[in-house]
């Protein structure tokens, strides 16, 4: 029995690190491009991102060769900011964008970039092992209606359920954008 168990917990790990059906993570993926400060735009909705805006995430190199996850978001709710900090390792290949991620112990889940501003890492489209999570990850706090056209139609043909995505505001980052450049002038 204790085999049994231990055989049945392994292949639940192991298909929260799978891929959704039909999705394949891009090719030429570069983790240095990759890392830095990323803004979500867009999301299906979720428990654990319920009620944030201003989300965003930052990616920084690790010294045992993974990558720090740092997501935080702003709770209109609680006016309070909200952060959560994990770790990231490839799955396979550095150079597919397939990850897993953890932000509770020993447990993971994929990260999977399925498309890509491959020449200058401006947006990024990324699920997880089922197509109940979707982001649209951004540089910018915001994007061109081209990107959140081009984000709603691959979403749909993939199968994503695109009644359910909301767009996230950025009323907290434009204002720090805003100042920051204020300073500097």
């Amino acid at each position: 029995m204790k085999y049994v168990f231990v055989t049945l917990m392994v292949i639940f790990l192991a298909s929260c690190t799978g891929l959704p059906e039909n999705i394949e993570p891009v090719e030429d993926f570069n983790a240095q491009k990759y890392l830095g400060n990323w803004y979500e735009i867009a999301r299906l909705d979720h428990s654990f991102e319920r009620g944030l805006s201003d989300v965003s995430a930052n990616y920084m190199p690790r010294k045992d060769g993974g990558i720090t996850v740092v997501n935080k978001g702003f709770s209109n709710k609680n006016n309070a900011w909200k952060q959560a900090e994990g770790k990231a390792y490839f799955v396979g290949n550095e150079t597919i964008g397939h990850l897993k991620v953890s932000f509770f112990g020993p447990f993971y889940g994929s990260y999977v970039v399925f498309k890509l501003d491959k020449k200058d890492y401006q947006y990024s489209y990324v699920t997880s092992y089922d197509k109940d999570f979707l982001w649209l990850l951004s540089r910018t706090p915001s994007v061109s209606d081209a990107v959140k056209k081009d984000f709603l139609e691959t979403a749909k043909n993939y199968g994503f359920n695109v009644k359910n995505i909301i767009f996230v505001s950025h009323v907290q980052s434009s204002k720090a954008i805003k100042n920051n450049a204020l300073k500097q002038s």
